[in-house]
């Protein structure tokens, strides 16, 4: 008789029955939320979830509940209009010392959250949100590196006493070294070649050395550049609050960034594309600023301005920057209720901070603001000016604002505060950016596409409607040619649709429109193992063969040409995963889940439901086929 062992019945059973609660969240669908957690990333306490409570409540603004999550505080509602009028509010009410997001909650039970159960993430198609295409500028990462490169060999020559006339870097990337004679151009070369190996070195005359990059470090530097501005992106969209959000490469030189619901598109582009970051300089107050505006400044020291134009002398050297800040939030000023930016200093950047205001109390220390900025160049009517090759030129602008010029009252630690900003929002986002970091190279948006939560919700619809029409032409169609093996296959179709959802939930995948694609695709290849299975069962029925014996034959003599099938197309889905990127990826992921899936629900649901039908039947004289 065809009967498996009861425990694999058992197992069978078991892992239906789980894939059918793990996919059970997706039914539920979501909830619109605003999420509130404090700027300096402390836990949100009890009275902050009171106060949240009593603000929707003065406004009458209806919601599901309030409730803590992880450290911050989320309020549940029925409806985004409500969502956003709620998160305008409690951000106005609550101050700069708390962040609010948007954020969509699923609305399972609790019973499927206890067992861990949770619903796929939108993808941007679905949900609706906005996508941007970021141009990494390698020109300027080159640049900043090799300007690195070249205030490291200058503090290197001076360390090891070799005298140099010369060490200045051309626009086109090379380093012109002239020394006094050829004694110390050899000693310069010798410590070149053991200390600055990313530096192709040549000779010059007059006693001159040229360095350029290496082609290794051109390379290097460019991944390095990449990646950092990928990092610090992941942190900016963080910042925002966005669920389920994509930040990949593409290509050697460009990023994608997805940001499924987000609303304040005019926000994600200003926090996006900035390269903000900061330097401390020590003010000059022994040089007239008049005199180095009308001519020229002293050495080592250079003309800025403050937020008003008005201009003021600093030294050049930078004592710390942005990359020893650790962390960044806002507050307010008691004294004169204005917003401030709070700064906590690595290890280095306190030693540093507190060695030099200890030196110069009654001194004026200066906060500098520094931001690149890339746009379009245009010509006098306005048009972008194309290149030799055809492409949009882009030029970069860097801006360089006093920010604050305080006088140095006592020494100071790992920690102070940044004043003289213009209003809350402008603190929020420099805070922002300073705790995310900054990047590495500017980038710029060269291409934009929002996508509706109106046109998000119709998409989901008609994936879902084509899933199910097609699920349910193909169960008429097996019904009517092979009867009851034909029902027990749609429903063994079914098992494999509800294991594969569970799947990409349990991985917390993000589901859109090519995903959904793949989903259809999946249950129309899935009845191949099937129909494979059943005409292997009618050919040994044509044989004489019994009917117990046609259905252990069927099955056992189909199973390698089901495997061999099924194999090219996960090797065709490998292939398009290792291969592709964004949309395709996420078809090819599905594809091969689903293949899997499909594999388990059509050899062993299906012969465990063929086995209790017909099994246990001794004189069984005629099959359902």
């Amino acid at each position: 008789m065809n009967q498996y062992p009861w425990w694999k019945n058992a197992l069978i059973g078991l892992i239906v029955v789980l894939g059918l609660i793990y996919a059970l969240p997706n039914l539920y669908g979501d909830n619109p939320a605003v999420e509130i957690r404090a700027a300096h990333g402390a836990a949100v306490d009890h009275a902050t979830l009171v106060r949240v409570r009593e603000i929707l409540a003065g406004a009458k603004l209806p919601y599901k509940r309030v409730s803590h999550v992880g450290k911050g505080v989320q309020v549940r509602f029925s409806r985004a209009g409500v969502q956003l009028r709620a998160r305008d509010l409690i951000s106005q009410k609550l101050g700069p010392g708390f962040r609010t997001a948007l954020a969509l909650a699923p609305a399972d039970p609790s019973w499927l959250r206890a067992l861990g159960a949770q619903p796929m993430y939108l993808g941007l198609d679905l949900r609706g949100g906005v996508h941007f295409l970021l141009k990494v500028d390698m020109h300027a990462a080159l640049r900043k590196a090799l300007v690195e490169d070249t205030r490291a060999l200058r503090k290197a020559l001076r360390r090891h006493h070799i005298r140099y006339r010369e060490a200045r870097l051309d626009r086109a990337g090379m380093l012109h070294l002239r020394f006094r004679d050829r004694a110390q151009v050899r000693a310069a070369r010798s410590l070149m070649a053991r200390h600055f190996t990313d530096l192709a070195v040549t000779s010059a005359p007059h006693h001159g050395l040229h360095a350029v990059l290496t082609r290794a470090a051109i390379l290097g530097k460019r991944h390095y550049a990449l990646e950092q501005n990928l990092t610090a992106l992941r942190r900016r969209v963080n910042e925002l609050g966005v669920a389920a959000p994509v930040i990949q490469q593409e290509g050697h030189s460009r990023i994608v960034v997805e940001l499924p619901g987000v609303e304040d598109i005019a926000r994600a582009k200003e926090i996006l594309g900035r390269t903000a970051t900061l330097e401390i300089h020590m003010v000059d107050g022994k040089d007239s600023v008049e005199r180095a505006v009308s001519s020229g400044p002293p050495p080592g020291t250079r003309v800025y301005h403050d937020r008003h134009g008005q201009p003021i002398l600093l030294y050049r050297r930078v004592l710390y920057s942005g990359d020893d800040i650790t962390n960044a939030s806002t507050g307010v000023d008691p004294q004169s209720g204005q917003p401030v930016v709070n700064i906590t200093l690595n290890g280095r950047g306190a030693a540093v901070n507190a060695r030099v205001t200890r030196r110069n109390v009654g001194q004026r220390m200066a906060v500098v603001y520094v931001e690149v900025q890339s746009h379009l160049k245009r010509n006098d009517q306005g048009v972008p000016v194309r290149g030799p090759d055809g492409r949009r030129v882009r030029v970069t602008r860097k801006i360089e604002q006093v920010i604050t010029a305080p006088v140095i009252r006592e020494p100071l630690g790992g920690s102070f505060q940044i004043t003289g900003i213009g209003n809350v929002r402008q603190a929020r986002n420099l805070a922002l950016l300073l705790r995310a970091g900054a990047l590495a190279a500017p980038v710029s948006i060269i291409a934009e596409r929002t996508v509706g939560p109106s046109l998000g919700a119709a998409n989901i619809a008609r994936g879902f409607y084509a899933t199910l029409f097609g699920f349910l032409a193909i169960a008429v169609f097996m019904a009517i040619y092979y009867r009851v093996f034909g029902l027990l296959a749609a429903v063994a179709l079914a098992s494999n649709v509800v294991l594969l959802v569970a799947v990409l939930s349990i991985l917390q995948a993000t589901l859109t429109l090519p995903g959904i694609a793949g989903i259809a695709l999946t249950v129309g290849m899935a009845i191949d193992a099937n129909v494979l299975i059943f005409e292997r069962i009618r050919e040994e029925l044509r044989n004489k063969n019994t009917p117990q014996a046609a259905i252990a034959t069927g099955f056992e003599r189909a199973m390698g040409t089901i495997v061999d099938s099924n194999m090219t197309t996960l090797i065709a889905g490998l292939a398009l995963f290792w291969l592709g990127s964004g949309s395709v990826r996420g078809f090819a992921i599905t594809l091969c889940l689903g293949i899997l899936t499909s594999l388990f629900s059509a050899i062993l649901v299906t012969r465990a439901l063929v086995n209790a039908v017909y099994g246990r039947r001794r004189r069984l004289a005629h099959l359902g086929i």
